[in-house]
């Protein structure tokens, strides 16, 4: 089994988000311990943002890029790390209602039109099935299944258009109202991942 962990928090030490998919990816490798392990940490390693730069360069063949365009869309090893993985693993915080930039960003990245997906007849096709997908959510409040949680319909529908539909969301509320709250709501994270189905 390859898994591919997505650290998506803008902090290099001390994110929840980071803890609690660590957890996860050590809870499948604890089932299946010869597991092949890449991890993509987009504090550490972000991604550039998609830019007037970078779609120019898209959109000119490959053959005809320059030397400064083909670096620019030098991002074919995020697309082939997703590519090869069977299980992706991400940690995602909250910032301001939305993902983060950097999770937004990866997602630009990876997202590649006749390479992760293509239009068709019928409509768009994935090109990234077959994988298991866990998202470990951390937020401040509480937001789940509320009108203000924008993230799991937003990652549901890049991941479902790219072809990933098997999406197991972790969910630790309320880690700002208190240290009794983010006690128990990490905990309560804890043991969810303890029972996943590895």
């Amino acid at each position: 089994m390859k898994i591919l962990q997505i650290n998506a928090s803008a902090k290099r030490e001390g994110s929840e988000s980071t803890r609690l998919a660590n957890a996860i990816t050590a809870r499948l490798r604890a089932a299946e311990p010869k597991a092949e392990l890449l991890l993509r940490d987009l504090a550490r390693e972000p991604m550039p943002a998609l830019d007037d730069a970078a779609l120019s360069a898209l959109f000119t063949p490959a053959s005809e890029r320059s030397a400064e365009q083909a670096a620019r869309v030098a991002l074919d090893a995020a697309i082939a790390e997703i590519q090869s993985a069977e299980v992706v693993v991400l940690g995602v915080p909250m910032y301001n209602f939305g993902v983060p930039a950097q999770l937004k960003n990866w997602i630009d990245a990876i997202s590649r039109a006749q390479v992760t997906f293509r239009y068709t007849e019928k409509g768009p096709e994935g090109l990234l099935g077959g994988k298991k997908v866990y998202v470990a959510l951390t937020r401040g409040g509480r937001y789940r299944d509320t009108p203000a949680d924008s993230q799991v319909p937003y990652l549901k529908t890049v991941f479902a258009f790219l072809g990933m539909t098997d999406v197991q969301f972790v969910y630790a509320e309320g880690l700002a109202m208190g240290p009794d709250a983010a006690a128990e709501a990490l905990a309560e994270a804890g043991r969810e991942i303890e029972s996943l189905a590895a």
